[in-house]
């Protein structure tokens, strides 16, 4: 019996740790080619959403560049840090009680090293709107390039 309970409870420990894992994963909802490569992928814009992990009703659609070419193929290219964001109301929106602003509510890797894309949040309680900023943590030219949007929080 002890051992039953033990594996019942590793095995959701396996599950929600996937489970996290996977609740930030961006879904792929379209891209068009930019560069034609003759060898690889080409390279491209791809669109990409994913809802926000800890408040339901917002979900946020991401456009970045993803590097083609044989690098790009074998995930050995370094994408640009080029991104832009749009998040939206799509349901009724409840705050937790113990938002940080500041939370990143999405993180992809855009390089095999040191490069990643991140979406972080913010509450502006003053005007009762959501400010969800993507950025690319790699310096770029001495500036990170960044893009935000505002949801404002309207009764559904």
């Amino acid at each position: 019996m002890f051992f039953s309970k033990r594996l019942s409870v590793c095995a959701g420990v396996v599950f929600s740790t996937v489970f996290a894992c996977t609740a930030l994963q961006a879904e792929e909802i379209g891209s068009v080619d930019t560069v034609f490569k003759l060898l690889g992928a080409n390279h491209k814009i791809v669109i990409e959403a994913f809802d926000d992990p800890r408040i339901p009703g917002v979900t946020c659609h991401l456009s970045r560049a993803k590097t083609g070419g044989i690098s790009g193929s074998l995930g050995l290219a370094e994408d640009t840090s080029d991104a832009s964001i749009a998040c939206r109301q799509v349901g009724p929106i409840t705050l937790p009680a113990d938002l940080k602003n500041g939370e990143r509510v999405f993180k992809q890797k855009t390089s095999i090293l040191f490069k990643s894309m991140q979406v972080v949040r913010f509450l502006d309680q003053k005007r009762n709107v959501l400010i969800y900023l993507v950025y690319s943590d790699k310096l770029v030219e001495g500036s990170p390039k960044n893009s935000i949007s505002s949801v404002p929080i309207r009764p559904w």
